[in-house]
């Protein structure tokens, strides 16, 4: 198998498990009175028949989505090049293929609840905050990671308006795939803001424990009833333009295949 080959697989595998951890994601948030996250989607796999084993996975694909960004990002697989502009969308892409990773470890531990016989929970993007926060400097990390989801929060409105990830499918993708990929960006914007916001807050306050997920980025947005259902429509169309995304994906830069195969 070829590298290259090797490398579509990875990210086919990753948007697979992308799509349904977002599309549960939308899909709780609906049909669920509660603060339903990521994480919580994947605590909702594992109550399934057959949990485990679809966990296992889904975390190999969020794994293998994960080392896609992260050799990508590398390796500059989308030739962004290596001025100011394209290190900052490197930088993106390998911050994207970390939080893939961490999802693949929630996923991992949901199994090994299972086979305890105990189920997962705790506030994790408190507890993880925390311990960043208590480590030398830990504040001013935080606040770069809440500045940082600020940022993606604009990279997410950009694509969400100018559609702009179109040119990386085939061209054979459905036309629908645009409308749905912008519901997606779109909502994805949202959490990514309000998330950024709480986050950088946090750290500001000197209050990390009070830093929470997605989940809790959905909980705030409830009180505004017609944006909570619109964020949550758009999440669930998020893991459907996912769907599309492993079938579609393409790797455009033809230097960039061409450096690979040599």
């Amino acid at each position: 198998m070829s590298r290259v080959t090797s490398i579509e697989n990875f990210a086919r595998a990753g948007y697979l498990g992308r799509a349904v951890v977002y599309g549960l994601t939308g899909y709780l948030t609906l049909t669920t009175a509660g603060s339903e996250g990521t994480t919580d989607a994947l605590e909702e796999i594992e109550t399934m028949s057959g949990g485990a084993i679809l966990l296992t996975l889904v975390g190999l694909g969020l794994l293998g989505y994960g080392i896609y960004r992260l050799y990508g990002a590398w390796m500059d697989l989308q030739g962004q090049g290596s001025d100011a502009k394209g290190v900052a969308v490197r930088v993106g892409h390998a911050a994207s293929g970390l939080a893939h990773v961490f999802l693949c470890y929630f996923a991992i531990k949901a199994v090994a609840d299972l086979s305890e016989g105990s189920t997962g929970g705790g506030d994790t993007a408190g507890n993880a905050a925390s311990t960043l926060a208590s480590l030398p400097m830990g504040e001013i990390l935080l606040a770069i990671i809440g500045i940082g989801f600020l940022a993606a929060a604009i990279n997410q409105a950009v694509k969400a308006y100018t559609a702009n990830f179109m040119r990386l499918l085939d061209a054979d993708a459905p036309a629908l795939a645009k409308h749905v990929g912008r519901a997606g960006y779109a909502a994805r914007a949202v959490v990514f803001a309000v998330l950024g916001w709480q986050i950088a807050s946090a750290a500001l306050s000197g209050n990390a424990g009070s830093v929470g997920g997605i989940g809790q980025v959905l909980e705030s947005l409830r009180s505004t009833n017609s944006l909570y259902i619109a964020v949550a429509i758009g999440l669930l169309l998020f893991g459907l333009f996912s769907l599309v995304m492993a079938r579609y994906r393409r790797i455009r830069d033809e230097d960039v295949l061409e450096r690979l195969k040599s």
